[in-house]
This record gives C-alpha cells, structure tokens and sequence, in this order.
C-alpha cells in the first residue's frame, strides 16, 4: 500500500497525471453530456464548452488536509498572543500569511524570491540556513509552517546541506528575543529523508535540538493521518510513540529562554 501510495503521489504531483482524478472525470461525463443537451434546449445563446466533471464528487473546498488545519489553528493562537512583532519563516502564503494579514501586520522570510506586493505584509528575500545579520532579538513571535522539512534539500534553491535544518532552528532562536514565542510545524515519524521532498523528524530531535538553541517546549498539537487534532503530553514516552508511527504533523510550540532560565 505505500508503494502504491508513493507511485500516486509521484504520478500526480510532478507529471500532472492522477489517476483517481482521472476516473472521477470519466465517471462524471455521462452527467455532463446529459446536463449539456438538456441545458441546449432551453437555452439558444452561445454555448462553449468547459467541462468540470469532478467536483460533483468533491465537498464544498477542501478543509481536511493537515496543511489547512495548522494555518488556522496557528494563526488563531497567535490572534490571542497578540505579539508585537510577528516573522514568518517560509509558510504557505495563500494560507497560514493570509489568515495572519487578515488581523496584523507579518513579514515573511524566504529563501526564494516572492515579488507580490500586498497590505500588510512584507517580504523578504532571506536564507535561514545562513546567519542574518542585524536581526538578533528581532521578533517577539516566530513561525515556520511545514518549512524546515526542507531545508538543505535543494528542493527550493537551498544550498544542499543535511545539516541544513539544524542551522535553520539556530538562526530562528536568534531572531527570537527572549521570552518570545516559535510556532514551528514539521511531519513526524520514523526518522528519514524523502529525498528531495522533505524530512521527517523524530520529535525527539526536534526537542532536543530546540534546547541546544534555548527554546523550551511549551505545547505539542499532532495533527493525524486522518485529519485528527490532539494536544500531546510532553513526557518521553509519547514522544518516542510519535516516533514509532509512520507520519503525523507536529505543531510545535516553543519559549525562548533567557539565560538565567538556561542554568537553572
């Protein structure tokens, strides 16, 4: 089944070709030559043709998918933290950027280009896997949604570097001025590469690397498989469950820690 699973998604998201879309399409052409002619006679204006023959099968939008789940829960918690300075770092524009520029002001980071000019949001071009100049203590709220999978991968125009994502995390913590907060979002599972798709992070990791760059873990959401949402305990045992699973998205919440913190 996850061959099958991963032949589909290769099939269908870097040559076009989806089968399952296709057999809804084929499905749905017997409604639509139907609908045509009954239409064609009431109707004597001109008439082309543009078929949409799947969304009789769809919901009205698609709200089940992991990527829409976390733009809104993220973008509603920091509605409620109300920051001073919000960055973010590499996140889906149509999607958790706009829920955000909805409410506040947001400037996003990225490491390609993005030459839309909208209200409310600033963009900027940055690579976080090199450190920024200036710009220590330069945010109170941070996010990285479903990005540092990525880093050092090339998928992006990133410089290849399987160290990528830990000097991603370093330079994020920097940004972060103390006490700040960093919502960070990565798949979750048995540790691997998807070469060059993406990691997937033991939590453990994530955790640990977080500490090595003073952030502390306040709060872990999972989002399932099966679009299921859950706070997570924060206790070793869970996180080594998580990590026993094949895949399930993170929702990671953590706290910069000032430097009396640290050594305690």
């Amino acid at each position: 089944m996850k061959i099958i699973k991963q032949i589909y998604w290769i099939l269908s998201s870097q040559f076009g070709i989806d089968p399952r879309l296709m057999f809804r399409s084929l499905l749905g052409l017997p409604r639509y030559i139907f609908d045509l002619l009954r239409f064609r006679s009431v109707y004597s204006g001109r008439i082309e043709l543009k078929p949409c023959l799947h969304d009789w099968y769809e919901e009205g939008g698609s709200t089940k998918n992991e990527y829409f789940l976390q733009d809104l829960l993220v973008a509603r918690m920091i509605f409620k933290a109300k920051p001073e300075k919000h960055v973010d770092i590499g996140s889906r524009v149509d999607g958790f950027v706009a829920h955000v520029a909805s409410f506040r002001e947001i400037e996003v980071f990225d490491v390609r280009p993005i030459t839309l000019q909208m209200p409310g949001i600033q963009f900027i071009q940055a690579d976080l896997m090199e450190h920024l100049d200036g710009m220590h203590d330069y945010c109170d709220s941070l996010s990285c949604l479903h990005a540092l999978e990525h880093f050092g991968l090339g998928r992006y125009g990133d410089p290849i570097d399987p160290n990528g994502f830990e000097c991603g995390v370093a330079n994020m913590a920097r940004l972060l001025r103390n006490e700040g907060l960093l919502y960070l979002s990565v798949p979750m599972g048995v540790d691997r590469v998807e070469f060059n798709a993406n990691r997937v992070f033991d939590p453990r990791v994530v955790v640990k690397l977080a500490m090595k760059n003073s952030l502390r873990l306040s709060s872990l959401t999972v989002v399932g498989q099966k679009s299921t949402v859950e706070l997570s305990a924060l206790d070793d045992m869970k996180l080594a469950d998580l990590a026993e699973e094949w895949y399930s998205l993170g929702i990671f919440i953590f706290k910069k820690m000032n430097s009396t913190l640290k050594h305690e």
